[in-house]
């Protein structure tokens, strides 16, 4: 369902991809590359292994079956071509780590569990860690601890050591999650932004498609198994949907906007409403 295209600028060449824990099958003969500099949403209702395939580009989770590079690599846990943004989730309000020193995790390896930095190689660390503040516009969220920060500053600095190593390879795990419409919009421009200037490439797991719409080259939807890949247009339309979901889906463009209604299962079992806004 991708379009086949393969070229040196790949960032992501995943072919036959199948990930299945026993008889349940989250997704199989998933061919998906991504090029460099190519912002790419991953949509779909929870269960149906979104943030599992961000696992496998991590280096988390095996593949079933297929194969998978990043950068021209094989896939290897810790790799600074690859940065990873989480959900937006609250800190401890009396955590003491500061906006730089939450950075800073992204180059020393804590968060991969790498060994950490010489001290000569001090000076250099810094110099990435205020790169990347200014990435984001967060130059002033420094020092600031991280417990008093709004949820749209903490994203940012979230966003700033995912970006600290200059990866080649943004993964976003729902960095909209519990975020006012004003910060959904910031944080979705300033990644935008990032993959704009560095030609990143972006895949950006999301239940909020449209603070992203503008951004979006293409759409990887996930359903129960199934998939489709192609164009917002191509992708976000009744027939499209209704066929993944295997229901009657109605999908309304309003003033640049999408809105999905419909019924359907969801991964445990309970029927919802469905609905991009």
């Amino acid at each position: 369902m991708d379009s086949g295209v393969v070229d040196s600028a790949d960032v992501v060449d995943l072919k036959g991809g199948c990930l299945s824990f026993g008889d349940r099958v989250l997704w199989n003969h998933l061919d998906l590359t991504v090029r460099a500099g190519e912002f790419i949403a991953v949509l779909g209702p929870n269960g149906t292994g979104k943030t599992s395939l961000l696992k496998v580009l991590l280096g988390a989770m095996p593949l079933s079956a297929g194969t998978v590079t990043v950068a021209g690599k094989p896939v290897t846990k810790g790799s600074h071509a690859i940065g990873y943004v989480p959900q937006h989730r609250a800190v401890d309000p009396g955590l003491s780590l500061r906006g730089r020193d939450m950075v800073g995790l992204g180059v020393d390896g804590h968060r991969w569990g790498l060994a950490s930095l010489r001290p000569a190689d001090r000076a250099r660390r810094r110099d990435a860690i205020d790169a990347a503040l200014r990435q984001v516009n967060a130059e002033r969220l420094a020092a600031v601890p991280v417990g008093v920060m709004s949820g749209g500053e903490l994203q940012r600095v979230r966003i700033a050591q995912a970006l600290v190593s200059d990866p080649a390879l943004l993964l976003c795990d729902e960095p909209l999650l519990n975020l006012d419409p004003a910060n959904a919009r910031l944080v979705s421009a300033l990644i935008d932004n990032r993959r704009r200037d560095a030609n990143t490439a972006v895949l950006f797991v999301t239940h909020e498609v449209n603070p992203v719409l503008p951004y979006v080259d293409r759409v990887l939807y996930l359903v129960n198994g199934r998939f489709r890949m192609g164009t917002v247009e191509e992708v976000m339309t009744s027939e499209t949907l209704s066929e993944l979901y295997r229901a009657d889906i109605e999908v309304v463009k309003v003033h640049d906007r999408y809105v999905v209604v419909g019924e359907h299962t969801d991964h445990s079992g309970h029927t919802s409403g469905h609905e991009h806004e």
